[in-house]
C-alpha cells in the first residue's frame, strides 16, 4: 500500500484487516486529522508520521489494533484517557472510531495541549474530548482521575514498569490499562510483573500483531486492577521514570 498525497484515502484492504470499516463520517476525520498534522507539524515538532503509510498504518492503524475487541461495540458508553498524547494519538483516533466514548488527551507540554486544544475543535469532537495540561504524576493523585477510567492507555511514552505506574492509578474497578510497546519479551513480562504487584494488579492478556508494510512487531499489555493501588502511587514527578518499580 502507498498513500503520497497528504489527504489520500487507504484502500478497503487496509480496514479488512482489522476486520472494521469507518462510516463516511469517521473517514472524514481521519482525514481531517492527518491535514491537521500538516498544518500543525509545520509549527511545532508533534510527529514525523503524517504522510501515507506513515500515518495510515503507523498511527491510525497502530492505534486502533488492539482495540478491536471494542470497534465491535462501537455504542458503548466508554470513559478513556490517553496519558503522554503528544500529538493526540491514540486518544483522537479511538475517539473517532468510537462515537459514544468519552477521552481526556493528558499532555504535559503546553504548547502541545494548546495544538490539541485547537485540533479537537477542528474535528468537531470537543463535546467528549477533553484536554489537559498535566504531568502524569500529578493527574494520578487528582480526585475526578483517579479510580475513574474504563480504558486507560499510553503509546510511545516509557517503559512498561513507568507506564504501569502512570495508568493504574486512573482504573475504576474493573477498568483495564492498555500499555503500547514493540518488541515484547520474558524479561519484559517479568519486569512489569515487578511492578503490577506493587501496584495491586496484574496481566489479562498480551496481545501481538505484525504492522503491514513491514512496519513492524507491536504488543499492547492489557492490565487489570487485583485490589486498590496504594495511594503513594503515582509517585512525584521524576521519581517513576528514574527509578522504576520492581527494578
Amino acid at each position: 500500500m502507498s498513500f503520497n498525497t497528504p489527504a489520500s484515502k487507504p484502500s478497503s484492504s487496509f480496514w479488512s484487516q482489522m476486520n472494521w470499516h469507518p462510516s463516511s463520517e469517521q473517514m472524514n476525520q481521519f482525514l481531517k486529522l492527518q491535514s491537521l498534522l500538516i498544518l500543525w507539524n509545520k509549527k511545532i515538532n508533534l510527529t514525523r508520521l503524517i504522510y501515507g503509510n506513515d500515518y495510515w498504518i503507523s498511527q491510525v492503524l497502530d492505534s486502533l489494533w488492539p482495540i478491536n475487541k471494542e470497534l465491535h461495540n462501537p455504542r458503548q458508553l466508554i470513559n478513556c484517557i490517553d496519558v503522554g498524547s503528544g500529538c493526540g494519538l491514540p486518544g483522537l483516533a479511538i475517539a473517532i472510531a468510537m462515537p459514544e466514548a468519552r477521552v481526556t488527551l493528558i499532555e504535559s507540554i503546553k504548547r502541545k495541549a494548546d495544538v490539541l486544544e485547537k485540533m479537537v475543535t477542528e474535528l468537531k469532537l470537543s463535546s467528549r474530548v477533553s484536554i489537559c495540561n498535566q504531568r502524569a504524576e500529578l493527574i494520578g493523585k487528582k480526585s475526578g482521575f483517579r479510580n475513574n477510567y474504563d480504558l486507560a492507555f499510553a503509546r510511545a511514552v516509557a517503559i512498561p514498569p513507568v507506564v504501569s505506574e502512570y495508568l493504574v492509578p486512573l482504573l475504576n474497578r474493573d477498568g483495564q490499562a492498555l500499555i503500547y510497546c514493540g518488541k515484547w519479551s520474558q524479561k519484559d513480562e517479568k519486569q512489569l510483573n515487578k511492578s503490577l504487584i506493587i501496584l495491586k494488579a496484574k496481566i489479562k492478556t498480551i496481545q501481538e500483531t505484525n504492522l503491514p508494510d513491514n512496519r513492524g512487531e507491536r504488543n499492547v499489555i492489557r492490565v487489570i486492577s487485583t485490589g486498590t493501588c496504594p495511594s503513594k502511587y503515582p509517585r512525584d514527578i521524576g521519581k517513576p521514570a528514574k527509578n522504576p518499580l520492581g527494578s
